[in-house]
Order: C-alpha cells, then structure tokens, then sequence
C-alpha cells in the first residue's frame, strides 16, 4: 500500500517506535563504544536523549505539527547527554525546524528536514568529524533528497534511506583506524541507524517485539579483545566530560554563542553549544569543570550539571570487558514488547547483606573510597548535585539487602533521603555525611559483623567527632564572617564559616588547620586536589608536625577539582 503523507498523530507514533528501538538496542550499543573518547556510554546517553523528547510528546493530547516539533526539539536538548545525545538533539532540532511549518509530512518535506538536520548538527559541533553519527547522518540525508526526485511513496522513501545508514555505517571503519583496530562500527552511528529502522517498522505495521539474536550482534561481541585492546591505548587528553544547561537571564545572540564557543576551546575539546529560546546546552571534554561552568553562569543559572571522569570510566569498563571475556559471559538478550521499556535479563549474582553508595569525585578519593568498600561511586560533589533518580539508578547497582548512602555533601543529602523514601526493593539508610572526610570515617567504621541498625548508629556517631576543612579561591570580591576576601584570594572553609583568607595558599591552609585543631585532636588528614601537589603536601604535613608534634598528619592524593586541599581534624 501506498503512503503518501503522514499527519501529526502518525508521526508521534513513528518517533515512539524509533525511541523504543532504541532502548531495545542501547546495551549492544554501549559495547561499541570506543570513539572518540569514552565519555560515558553512546547507547545510554543517546537513549537518555530521545527519551527525554519522547516523555515530551507522550504527553501531548492531541498534537498538530508545530506542537509536536516543539515536544521533540525542546526534550530532546534538555535531556541531551553525552556528545552523541547533544548531537542527536541538533540533528532533531534542524528536522523539527521544517516539519513545523507543515499539517502533513511527503517525500518533499522529509527530505528536506534531513538536509537541515545534517546543516544543523554540523554547526553546533566545533570540530565535527566524519566517521561517526554526523557520516550517517548525512548519507541518509543525500539519499533522500535523492528520492525525493523519483518517488513520493513514503514507505519506499524510508526504506530505502534505512538501507543507505546502514550501507554508510558499514564504511564508517575505513574512516577511522581506532574503529578498524576493534572491529566495530560507529556507536554513534548505530544509534542513529536503530532510530530511523524503528520509525520504519512503524511505517511497515511491525509489532514493537524485539529479540536480539546471536547474528544481529555487533561485531564488538566477536572481537573483544581487539576492543579492550582499542579502549586501553586510548589516550584521554581531557578528564572530565562536562555537560550543563544554562538557563538564559541574559541577552544571547550569536555573538554571544561565538564567545562562549571560543572559550571553550581554550580549555577544552568535543565541544557543543546550542540554544533554544530558553536554554543552552553545553558539552565539553575539559580538565577543569569549573571554568566552562562559570563562563555559563555569565548568561544564566545552571541546572542539569552532569561531570563524569572520562578516565575512571574507561579504566572501569575496561576491567568489565576482561572479566566478561575471561568468563566467557554473553549478554543478557534484550526484550522490548510495545512501549518504550528495555529489560536487560540478569546475570545471576548472590544477595549481600550490607551495601554503599557513595559521592566523591577526583580518581584518589574514588580509590580510597573503592578500598574502603564502596561498591558505587556517584561523581559528584559541591558544584554537580546529583539527582535523587542518581541515587537510585546509583542503588540499583548495587546487589544487597540493605545499601547505606553517604551523599558526602549537605546539599545531596535532601535528595538521598528522597531516594531513601521511594525505594521500594531493598532498604536505603542515609548516613547523613556533609564532607568527604566524613564519608571516609563513616567507612572506616563500619563492622561487617554488625546489624544494619548498630552500624548506622555507630557511624553516625563517628562522623559527629569530624572536623573539615577545604581550601578554594574566591571568584568575586565580598565579605562574609567580617573577613574581607577579594577575588583570587585563597579561602580556608570550616564546617560552619571561613577560617582564613589571604593571597598565600600555604598560610592560608595552616591557619585554617591551626584553628581546627584542639585539645582533643590526634589526627589530620590532608587530601590534595588536582591543581596541588605531593610536594606542597608534604610541607604543609611538615609544618603542621612542628607545630601540633602531638597530632598524626596523613596526607592521601584526592584528584579532587575546585578545592586545593581537603582536611579533616578528627
């Protein structure tokens, strides 16, 4: 049968099914994910993405074109995740653009939309590169236009196009040597493709019931060594992959996007900057998070901060694939019946009693707190809450009865006790921990021996002995706690107030230190961030010995962004 044209209902339906395609697919495509860097997995974030857009357009009653275009534009960029996400968002931005001004979508208006989503997904990335998602894109989009010349057929149309992706994904590892070396083809790419084949199941009458067979996997499950081996020798130039919306309260035009596109440059790379009405969206691969933030905050509020260490997450995922492939162990096949609902079958795995949870951030105090026997690490901290969806997914992770949750940070601890509240298949105890060094003492003094009940009473009462102190810069002149602190001074922070202010860092750090120290003090931790060193460690641990010989100094490297030294007095 003939289609010629497609309404607004029509399409919402073809969006859903492209969606749940997706969902069905993700985990296979998070096993291809080996370029550009590892900034989280491609599957999951492209996911994340359409997801977003697709609770938007489930929730339309009735929609005409203009307000379905709208719904998919506008959830699509503010769920974008990931690079892959923020360019699926573009390429859904650009198509939205031109099926807006239309009652009905033909052959014509198709293609046209794919040509101005390929022009805009090429814009919005600094320095796009062919082999990946934005090839697929744009072979699909030549292709169409192409039909658009001979058939106004829209089930030809679109088969034909899915058949052109995939014939381009194929070529996408004769583009890219690290692809070629694990045998896969783009993630990206796929993602894409999984999209566009499940809109034409729609098209075709097809039943939303998929099953991932032995031959339908990706050749990532075939060569996983040459993968692994991909992913180790991968050099990552830039820690953190940092994404957040700007909520716009001031003028923004394209001059503004320029500057702010510049900037990012400057500290960083796998840029994207794009904006709607409202919001800007932006991704960046950096070794200071806190830099690309500010320049945010110069055009808005921030929300939906997400920073994830790019370099941890290789080294955990690659740790994952060894311990699959020594096993022999085959994913789990993935169904999806009508919806868009993914379920993952488990591998089987014994129940323990007692679980953590953990927020931190900087690859020293991840190990620490690994070490100490945190089963999940949430990255996050002062400048990134996470969410309480965070926690959960964070607890979903983790196999025990009971899972004890240490937000490390008083403004997380709202959303770990809304966690603690909603969940519904094991309990949640929230040792409620304002500070790192707090979350290191609550571990420390936990005893497997124990009963949940006794353990959270006794950590709670360790973490009360717990001084803290952190030392950070000031970003704007002010005054609090009747000290005058001028931007670029260093500021000494106690658990209640600022300690010490000056230009020097070292006497700022002792004179925080000196007055968190008493009578009653035996130990300090010290734990040096990312932009200190061992070196000026060992000084303050030296000074501080000459000065309390009666006190224990540790000095442990944190990794952490933002704060020079992290000390705890206990």
């Amino acid at each position: 049968m003939e289609i010629n044209s497609i309404n607004a209902a029509e399409f919402a339906r073809l969006f859903l099914s492209g969606a749940a395609n997706l969902e069905a697919k993700k985990e296979w495509i998070n096993e291809l994910n080996v370029f550009p860097v590892p900034d989280g997995d491609t599957g999951t974030n492209m996911c994340m993405t359409i997801m977003a857009a697709a609770k938007e357009v489930k929730a339309l009653d009735d929609p005409d074109m203009k307000s379905l275009a709208k719904a998919v534009s506008s959830g699509s960029l503010r769920g974008a995740r990931g690079n892959s996400g923020v360019i699926l968002s573009q390429l859904f931005r650009g198509f939205t653009k031109v099926i807006a001004e239309y009652d009905t979508v033909t052959v014509g208006v198709l293609a046209r939309a794919m040509e101005k989503a390929v022009e805009t997904a090429y814009k919005a990335v600094m320095k796009p590169k062919e082999g990946t998602i934005l090839t697929v894109a744009k072979g699909a989009a030549i292709k169409a236009l192409e039909l658009a010349e001979s058939t106004t057929d829209l089930l030809v149309f679109a088969e034909a196009v899915v058949k052109e992706a995939d014939r381009v994904l194929l070529k996408t590892p004769d583009m890219l040597p690290v692809l070629k070396q694990a045998g896969v083809v783009d993630s990206g790419g796929q993602g894409l493709v999984e999209v566009l084949r499940g809109a034409l199941f729609a098209m075709q009458g097809k039943e939303m019931d998929y099953e991932v067979s032995e031959e339908s996997k990706p050749s990532a499950f075939v060569q996983a060594s040459s993968h692994i081996d991909a992913q180790a020798n991968q050099e990552i130039r830039f820690t953190y992959c940092t994404q957040f919306l700007v909520m716009l309260e001031h003028p923004y035009d394209g001059k503004k996007e320029a500057e702010l596109k510049a900037y990012l440059e400057e500290i960083g790379d796998s840029i994207v900057a794009v904006a709607d009405d409202e919001v800007v969206k932006v991704h960046v691969h950096t070794n200071d998070p806190g830099l690309a933030m500010q320049k945010g905050l110069c055009y808005g509020s921030l929300t939906e901060i997400i920073i994830e260490n790019m370099k941890l997450e290789r080294d955990e995922k690659i740790s994952a694939l060894k311990e699959k492939e020594m096993q022999n162990i085959t994913p789990g096949a993935l169904t999806v019946k009508e919806g868009v609902q993914a379920e993952i079958a488990p591998e089987p795995e014994s129940v323990k009693e007692m679980g953590f949870v953990t927020v931190s951030i900087g690859e020293g105090l991840n190990e620490i707190f690994y070490g100490l026997g945190a089963d999940y690490i949430i990255e996050g901290g002062q400048t990134m809450n996470p969410s309480t969806d965070d926690v959960l997914q964070a607890v979903s992770k983790v196999n025990a009865k009971t899972v004890f949750i240490l937000p490390n940070n008083k403004n997380i601890i709202l959303a770990a006790n809304q966690a603690a509240s909603l969940c519904e298949d094991k309990k949640l105890v929230v040792i409620p921990t304002r500070t790192i060094p707090q979350g290191i003492t609550a571990l420390v003094n936990y005893i497997p021996g124990q009963s949940p009940e006794a353990n959270e009473s006794h950590m709670n009462e360790e973490i009360s002995y717990v001084k803290t102190g952190q030392v950070t810069y000031a970003i704007r002149d002010t005054e609090i706690d009747d000290k005058e602190i001028h931007q670029g001074d260093y500021m000494g922070i106690g658990d209640k107030s600022i300690l010490s202010v000056g230009a020097d860092r070292k006497s700022v750090t002792l004179e925080m230190v000196d007055q968190m120290i008493d009578e009653d003090s035996s130990l300090v931790s010290i734990y040096y961030g990312k932009d200190a060193t061992a070196e000026e460690a060992a000084e303050l641990s030296a000074q501080i010995t000459k000065s309390h010989p009666y006190v224990e100094v540790e000095v442990n490297g944190g990794g952490q962004p933002i704060y020079y030294y992290v000390v705890s007095v206990e």
